[in-house]
C-alpha cells in the first residue's frame, strides 16, 4: 500500500488525511502540537464563506495599507520593520493585482464546490461542530463601500454565487439584534458557519478510526527526497535531544501552514507564504440577555473588517484584522480592544465580562490562491497557503490533492510542467467542478 506522510494537523492537513484514506492510501500525520487544530485552526472567525472570496490584491487595499501603517487599531496593519521576505512578498502581492478579478472568480468557484465535501464528511462521521445554516450578512455604512461591493458582487455572480441585495430595513429584518444604520448590504443564504476546532478534532478522530497514524508532539526537522523516489521525514518528539528519527514514505503532502515555506525550500520548491496574523475573541454569553442580544446570523462589517459567528447557544465568535509582523504569535491588546468595542457598539445587549482573546497566523500567498499540486521532485505535493479561507476551501483542495496523489501512485502520473503552477491548476479545477455541477 502507498504510504503518505501529511505534515500538519490543522484543518487542511486533517481534511487531506481523510481524503487520502478515502483513496485507499496509508496515512501518517505529523504535528508539533499535542492535539489537532491547535494553531491557525483553533479560533478563527467560523465563516464558511464563498461571499468573502474577494482576493486582497486591489489597488484600493494598497492605499489603505499605507494609510493605516501608523494606526495601532487599523483593520490592516503592516509593521514598517523591513525584511527580505516581507519585501519580496509585498512586491509579488502588488504584481498579482493584474489577476485580481480572475483570481476572485476562481476562489468563489472553489468555495462553492468545497461546501458539499465538508458537509458530506461531517455527516458521514457524525460530527457536531455548531453548524449554523443561516447565511452570511454583509453590511456597508457608506455609498462608496456599497458601490465597491456591487462591483465585487458581479465577480461573485460570474463565479456562480447568488446573493440578495438589501437596504437598511432588509438588513435589520434578517438580523434584528444588529445596531446601527447602513447604506446597504448583501445576504448570502448558501453560506454557513461552524466551529473549525471542533470539526478538525472530530475529523482527526475519524481518521484514526479509519486507520491513520497521527504523531502528535512531533517536530519535523527536515524533509528530504530519496534517489529512488519518495521522501524521508526526519522528526523528533518536541523538546527531545539527539538525532531525529527517520521515516520513509512514498509521498508527502505539505500542509504545514506558515512552516510550509521552509519545508518547501528543503525539497527544492519555492512556496512564498507569509504569516498574516489574525485576531479573534470568543464572547461567553453568560446570561439570558446576552444570549438574546447576540446574533445568530453571521455578519461581515465591511468598514471594520470584522466577522461574527454564533457557536451554539452560549458563544459568539468575533474576528478581524490582518497584521504583517512576521512569525509573531503575541496577542496584542491594542488589536483585541477594537473587537470588544465593536461588539458593545453593534450588539449593546451582549455582556463582554467574559471574553477569550486569540491570535493565529494565516499562511498567505501573494496572489491569495492556495498552492495545491505537485512539487518538482517525485512524491512531493502541497496543499497549503489558503490564507484567510482555509476553513472555506480546505475540503475541496484536500479532495483535489488526494486524487492527484492516488492517481500518480496508481501509475497514471501526468508529467510536471516545470515548477509549481498552482494558480493555473486551482483555476482549472474550479472550472471543472463548476461545469460538473
Amino acid at each position: 500500500m502507498t504510504q503518505v506522510a501529511v505534515i500538519g494537523a490543522g484543518i487542511t492537513g486533517i481534511t487531506t488525511a481523510y481524503k487520502l484514506l478515502s483513496q485507499g492510501l496509508d496515512v501518517t500525520v505529523f504535528d508539533r502540537n499535542a492535539f489537532s487544530a491547535m494553531e491557525t485552526s483553533f479560533a478563527n472567525g467560523g465563516q464558511l464563506s464563498a461571499s468573502n472570496a474577494e482576493v486582497w490584491n486591489n489597488p484600493a487595499t494598497f492605499l489603505k495599507g499605507i494609510k493605516w501603517m501608523l494606526k495601532k487599531d487599523a483593520p490592516l496593519l503592516v509593521h514598517p520593520t523591513p525584511s527580505w521576505h516581507k519585501i519580496s512578498w509585498m512586491a509579488e502581492f502588488v504584481i498579482a493585482a493584474r489577476s485580481y478579478e480572475e483570481n476572485t472568480i476562481a476562489t468563489v468557484k472553489l468555495a462553492i464546490a468545497a461546501r458539499r465535501h465538508l458537509i458530506e464528511m461531517a455527516d458521514a462521521e457524525g460530527i457536531d461542530f455548531d453548524l449554523e445554516k443561516r447565511g452570511i450578512l454583509h453590511v456597508y455604512e457608506t455609498k462608496s463601500e456599497f458601490d465597491h461591493a456591487l462591483r465585487v458582487n458581479e465577480m461573485y455572480r460570474k463565479g456562480g454565487l447568488e446573493r440578495r441585495v438589501l437596504d437598511d430595513a432588509g438588513i435589520h429584518e434578517i438580523e434584528p439584534a444588529l445596531s446601527g444604520r447602513f447604506h446597504g448590504g448583501f445576504f448570502t443564504e448558501s453560506d454557513f458557519t461552524g466551529d473549525i476546532h471542533k470539526y478538525t478534532r472530530r475529523l482527526s478522530e475519524a481518521c484514526v478510526r479509519r486507520g491513520a497514524t497521527i504523531l502528535y508532539d512531533r517536530d519535523v526537522d527536515r524533509l528530504a527526497t530519496r534517489d529512488e523516489g519518495g521522501v524521508a521525514v526526519f522528526s523528533r518528539k518536541v523538546g527531545a535531544a539527539g538525532e531525529p528519527e527517520r521515516q520513509d514514505f512514498d509521498a508527502v503532502v505539505v500542509c504545514a501552514g506558515v512552516a510550509s515555506r521552509k519545508l518547501a525550500a528543503q525539497l527544492g520548491d519555492r512556496v512564498n507564504i507569509y504569516p498574516v496574523k489574525g485576531y479573534s475573541i470568543t464572547v461567553n454569553l453568560e446570561d439570558e440577555a446576552s444570549r438574546e442580544g447576540a446574533p445568530y446570523v453571521s455578519l461581515l462589517d465591511d468598514k471594520a473588517k470584522i466577522v461574527t459567528s454564533r457557536l451554539g447557544a452560549n458563544r459568539l465568535r468575533i474576528a478581524g484584522t490582518a497584521e504583517f509582523a512576521g512569525e509573531n504569535r503575541d496577542i496584542r491588546m491594542a488589536r483585541i480592544k477594537p473587537l470588544i468595542e465593536w461588539c458593545r457598539y453593534r450588539f449593546p445587549g451582549v455582556g463582554t465580562s467574559s471574553v477569550i482573546p486569540w491570535a493565529g497566523l494565516r499562511p498567505m500567498m501573494p496572489d491569495m490562491l492556495p498552492r495545491v499540486g505537485r512539487g518538482k521532485a517525485k512524491g512531493v505535493y502541497y496543499n497549503t497557503g489558503h490564507g484567510h479561507l482555509g476553513w472555506t476551501l480546505s475540503a475541496i483542495t484536500a479532495d483535489t490533492i488526494a486524487a492527484e496523489v492516488a492517481g500518480d501512485h496508481a501509475g497514471t502520473r501526468v508529467p510536471v510542467r516545470g515548477d509549481l503552477k498552482p494558480v493555473d491548476e486551482v483555476r482549472h479545477e474550479a472550472e471543472r467542478l463548476t461545469e460538473a455541477a
